[in-house]
């Protein structure tokens, strides 16, 4: 791999995850705890699967899912 090449995190921080869907932490961390967003647990650690967040997206958001199949998660912000 070239050193030029950024590489995408495979999973995104809460912080990540609530810009790239355009909403607070505070409603992410909600929609986290009641289960309505799918989430990965790593010891006391909450990350979220940007795959899995397009499977999510695409099955709660109708026909707007055919319109633009690749959504936001694909301009992922790297991690600091």
């Amino acid at each position: 791999m070239n050193d030029t090449q950024t590489l995408s995190p495979l999973l995104l921080t809460s912080r990540q995850t609530a810009k790239v869907l355009n909403i607070s932490e505070r409603s992410l961390a909600t929609y986290t705890k009641s289960g309505d967003i799918p989430v990965i647990r790593i010891g006391s650690s909450v990350r979220y699967s940007p795959d899995e967040l397009r499977t999510w997206i695409r099955e709660h958001s109708g026909k707007n899912s055919q319109k633009n199949p690749n959504l936001a998660l694909d301009r992922v912000p790297s991690a600091h």
